[in-house]
């Protein structure tokens, strides 16, 4: 596993970390699978774990905080997010303030994922939606440094809305922030116009989501995939997702190597940017993680192959299904 500095924090964090959202609404059988997961992701390097109270209103966090004390000779990175007071993702400009972050509400939550961690302070606490008409509202900055000089948090950062990279530079000019989470990969290329340079230059930790663009970079999904009742994935995949999404997957077939798979060329084209401190797919599977987690060997990708995939770039801006 390789390790790379969180910005400002210089923590050494794993560059493949774990999402733990699919951990959030599942039965107790599952959970045992989760665990089995986790400590394999635990014993391949990953020390970067990022969850949120939405998922499954704290059941991911509970899970993350029995993974913690099961290795307490590891320091395993803890983060979390906290929900919108109006519970409405992803933000958007009309949503007040005061039904989105007042500071009451970040300090509620921030104690309840302690309370699910089992932990005194989590270390990094993000914002789970964020629109930059609060930039410069006080009441969030406060918050922010209340909850550190109380210890409660060691870094503060937010989630960045489904394409919209640009949307939250305001708040990171305030200097309150130690790091943004922001959806990155082959398609979304965008963070590379205007956001990674900002966080470059005042050292801010930046994690890039949606490494798989939530399953088309897999290369599992085809033009008649359907999903369970329920599935999130349902709603996103509406047909006229789906079906430009699975062209521009088939359009990169022809450029994955010999003895590679879609999902290893596309964790490798993250880890060529070195403004990205850690990554953190999904794994809800063993061999999801030995997948994921081998793929951190310092080679990356052959430069050739990694021009030609910077020319796949798809810029798209957030509609009704795209949430």
């Amino acid at each position: 596993m390789e390790y790379r500095r969180f910005g400002r924090t210089a923590w050494k964090v794993s560059e493949v970390g774990y999402g733990m959202w699919g951990m959030g609404g599942w039965t107790d059988s599952d959970d045992i699978q989760s665990a089995k997961s986790l400590d394999l992701a635990v014993e391949n390097g990953v020390n970067f774990f990022d969850t949120a109270w939405g998922y499954g209103e704290g059941h991911s966090e509970r899970l993350l905080g029995q993974l913690v004390r099961r290795h307490p000779y590891r320091k395993l990175y803890t983060a979390s997010k906290i929900p919108p007071k109006n519970f409405k993702w992803p933000a958007k400009p009309e949503y007040n303030f005061e039904d989105s972050y007042p500071a009451a509400h970040i300090m509620e939550y921030t104690h309840k994922t302690l309370q699910n961690l089992g932990l005194e302070q989590i270390d990094l606490m993000q914002l789970h939606t964020w629109d930059d008409v609060w930039a410069e509202r006080e009441e969030w900055q406060r918050a922010i440094e209340d909850l550190k000089t109380a210890g409660k948090v060691a870094a503060m950062g937010i989630s960045m809305n489904r394409w919209e990279p640009e949307n939250g530079i305001k708040a990171i000019k305030t200097g309150m922030l130690d790091a943004v989470q922001v959806i990155y990969n082959i398609f979304d290329q965008a963070p590379e116009d205007a956001l990674f340079p900002l966080c470059d230059e005042l050292d801010i930790a930046v994690i890039a989501r949606v490494p798989f663009d939530e399953g088309t970079l897999t290369g599992s999904l085809t033009k008649e995939t359907t999903f369970p009742e329920g599935d999130w994935r349902g709603t996103y995949f509406v047909p006229e997702n789906l079906i430009s999404s699975v062209e521009r997957a088939d359009a990169l077939r022809p450029l994955i190597p010999e003895g590679m798979t879609m999902a290893e060329m596309a964790l490798r084209f993250i880890t060529m940017n070195k403004t990205v401190s850690t990554m953190i797919p999904g794994m809800r599977k063993e061999r999801n993680v030995l997948a994921n987690t081998a793929v951190s060997d310092g080679k990356g990708l052959p430069e050739t192959l990694f021009n030609e995939l910077r020319k796949h770039r798809w810029d798209r801006v957030p509609t009704a299904w795209s949430q």
